[in-house]
């Protein structure tokens, strides 16, 4: 029902896995997700993640509109994960992500590695400093009506400066190795209290409108 395979990426393990019964009902113009999700389990350019710039360290902070949401249902979830986890994993974001994996109805993959080349975005090389590929993992996907969430766990979100600009990016990321419109994405970040929410198609624009 759940299929894993281990990455050894950028020095550490990402266990990334996919609830198979979940990634089937993903209908509505997703077909193109499915077949990326399956295809890592066969071809993921691991050499990507050895090297180059990562999302996750990214310390440019993008002026956009930021919705806070106390009692968010993915918060309800890391709270249940944290407890019900405590003896099975030796970390909190395992904890909470493969809770979700096995309990939420939603919540159909976790550890999505992505990439993108610089071929594939205009001032790639100015804005990096390099034009070896961005990467990055996705915590957790999930099918909120027919619209896809990229949610990144952060053990103390309301204090993250930067996970807005991380998470843009996987947006930006799987948009581009997908085929999906930012328009049918949106994104988060949250612990066991606070979510914070976004559209990454109102981040584009402002993040272009900062380059010129």
């Amino acid at each position: 029902m759940i299929k894993t395979k281990q990455l050894n990426h950028a020095g550490g393990f990402y266990p990334y896995s996919v609830h198979l019964p979940k990634l089937q009902q993903a209908n509505n113009g997703f077909s193109s997700l499915k077949d990326y999700l399956n295809m890592l389990f066969q071809a993921c350019p691991d050499a990507y993640f050895n090297g180059g710039p990562r999302s996750s360290t990214l310390k440019t902070k993008l002026p956009f509109d930021i919705i806070e949401v106390q009692g968010h249902e993915v918060s309800a979830l890391a709270e249940a994960g944290l407890a019900a986890n405590a003896e099975r994993y030796n970390n909190n974001h395992l904890r909470v992500q493969l809770f979700m994996l096995e309990h939420d109805q939603q919540t159909f993959a976790i550890e999505v590695p992505l990439w993108m080349q610089h071929h594939e975005l205009d001032n790639y090389a100015e804005i990096f400093r390099t034009i070896q590929p961005l990467t990055g993992h996705i915590d957790v996907l999930r099918l909120e009506n027919d619209t896809l969430w990229i949610w990144d766990y952060k053990p103390k979100a309301k204090k993250e400066k930067y996970a807005s600009t991380q998470v843009y990016f996987y947006a930006l990321m799987l948009s581009k190795r997908t085929g999906i419109p930012l328009d049918h994405i949106r994104c988060g970040w949250f612990d066991d209290k606070d979510a914070f929410l976004f559209k990454p198609k109102e981040m584009q624009l402002a993040y272009n409108k900062q380059l010129l």
